[in-house]
């Protein structure tokens, strides 16, 4: 078996360790586009063409699912990329986890981008599940950036900004960018209010690594013997592990595995103890 998995940088992480987890034994392929990142700002259809580019990067592999393990390219391009790549490889898209979010009790915070907090999409999708919830748009300036390159000082005073503009009441938090899983739990600490009930955050990873098993009629199988390799693909090339990875658990995880590298592919150097990486936190 065989999972690609695409964005613009290292959101993809996430996913790609709840599917490494799912299934030790599949080969995990990571494409991403360091040269044209963020995609944020980009019209949508610049957003297309750049999916695009790192999708069939990652298709010629030939993978059994191709996962968007991105927000903003599932807004924005994935009508275009089933259009192209499926019925041979099924696509699977990233939606924020507002649906069950819903399902909860009490106040809900939509933590998203700028731009995707203000979206139309956000809006349809919460006039689609809210089913009438106070439900507060929470964007979060600059803290996907920072978790892209594991700043840790920036991740704090960003994760300290989204927090202060989220209501204390707010019980459960949707995180609606794929970069802010890999900093989950300091988000919970930031929001987590003193004898209140523990904080609830819904995150995309677990639920879309699901869906791309399913669409390939396949079973989790987390006791599998953990044989899976590793492809990376940075805007187009073959390369290692980026080291900026290895400051998540998410990244070492996938660290650990045999990786495939196509000729004249180099891995990286282990981060710097003084580095960003290596001083970024969980």
């Amino acid at each position: 078996m065989k999972i690609a998995l695409m964005d613009s940088g290292t959101g993809l992480l996430a996913a790609a360790a709840a599917m490494r987890r799912l299934r030790p034994d599949a080969d995990l392929v990571l494409s991403s586009d360091p040269d044209g990142m963020p995609w944020g700002p980009r019209t949508p259809d610049d957003v297309t063409a750049h999916a695009l580019a790192v999708a069939r990067a990652a298709a010629a592999h030939r993978p059994d699912a191709l996962i968007v393990a991105c927000n903003t390219a599932s807004v924005h391009a994935l009508p275009a990329l089933r259009a192209e790549l499926e019925p041979q490889i099924p696509v699977i898209g990233t939606v924020p986890a507002i649906k069950p979010a819903a399902a909860g009790d009490g106040p809900v915070a939509i933590w998203a981008t700028p731009a995707t907090t203000g979206s139309p999409y956000q809006r349809n999708l919460i006039e689609q599940f809210g089913r009438g919830l106070e439900i507060t748009g929470v964007p979060c300036q600059g803290l996907a950036h920072a978790v892209q390159v594991a700043d840790e000082a920036a991740i704090d005073d960003a994760i300290a900004a989204a927090a202060h503009l989220t209501p204390r009441d707010v019980r459960t938090v949707v995180l609606g960018c794929t970069h802010y899983e890999l900093v989950a739990e300091r988000i919970r600490a930031a929001l987590q209010q003193p004898g209140a009930p523990a904080l609830v955050l819904h995150g995309s990873a677990e639920a879309v690594a699901a869906q791309a098993l399913r669409r390939i009629g396949a079973e989790p199988a987390p006791a599998a013997a953990p044989t899976g390799a590793l492809s990376v693909i940075l805007s187009g090339r073959p390369a290692g592990l980026p080291a900026v990875a290895l400051a998540y658990a998410e990244g070492r995880l996938l660290a650990r595995s045999r990786t495939d590298l196509a000729p004249g592919a180099v891995l990286p150097a282990a981060p710097a103890p003084d580095g960003a990486a290596a001083t970024a936190r969980r």
